[in-house]
């Protein structure tokens, strides 16, 4: 369909939208990712609230605890510590899903957006190899915290509980970053992410926002 420039808007490109959104609800693989990326979203959201929830509980009652009964719980540093590496590592990949860490941009933006999906496709692919290799080594960390026997003083918990996440988050990041590789390859646009997209685009009239 042929638009004027300034006649482009939703009518104009209902067309070639209509195309492109059969093209992706046929494929299997964007479907697959599209699924499997819902699931780990809401486990995500749910590890993160509950940690946050339990951390802020914890906290508000070793307060009260300490200055109204003057009597501290002597937990609450051990129970705090196993949520912050929950949230910490569950916040890992849902920065990653949302398109949220840090970047140094300032090549990236100056690049076409062919180059900048080849530069995408690179960086992603990248980084979920070294996030997988982070998982692959902190599972044996792990395993080396638990065969020496260390406990949390207060809970009497082997010390390892408390980086039980921290393998599951870094493989979950590579997952998100590995699904980003996939949504490049197989869509026109350039994402930063499962389903945020480049902000830029070749046009000066056509910024993404």
């Amino acid at each position: 369909m042929n638009c004027p420039l300034f006649r482009r808007n939703l009518f104009c490109y209902s067309g070639e939208k209509m195309d492109e959104v059969e093209a992706k609800a046929t494929n299997p693989i964007l479907k697959a990712l599209d699924f499997t990326d819902v699931l780990i979203s809401k486990f995500e959201g749910i590890m993160l609230a509950l940690g946050v929830i339990a951390m802020t509980i914890n906290t508000i009652a070793a307060v009260i605890s300490r200055y109204v009964f003057n009597s501290a719980i002597t937990f609450t540093d051990e129970l705090n510590m196993i949520f912050i590496v929950v949230v910490t590592y569950a916040g890992l990949s849902y920065a990653a899903r949302n398109g949220r860490h840090i970047r140094m941009s300032a090549i990236y933006d100056s690049l076409s957006a062919k180059a900048r999906k080849v530069l995408m496709i690179v960086m992603a692919s990248v980084t979920s190899a070294f996030m997988f290799l982070l998982s692959f080594y902190s599972y044996y960390y792990i395993v080396e915290v638990y065969e020496s026997g260390r406990i949390l003083p207060a809970l009497g918990l082997p010390v390892f509980y408390i980086y039980l996440w921290a393998p599951v988050g870094f493989f979950l990041t590579g997952l998100q970053y590995a699904f980003t590789v996939v949504k490049n390859l197989t869509e026109s646009d350039v994402y930063l992410s499962t389903h945020i997209k480049d902000g830029y685009s070749d046009t000066a009239s056509d910024i993404e926002i």
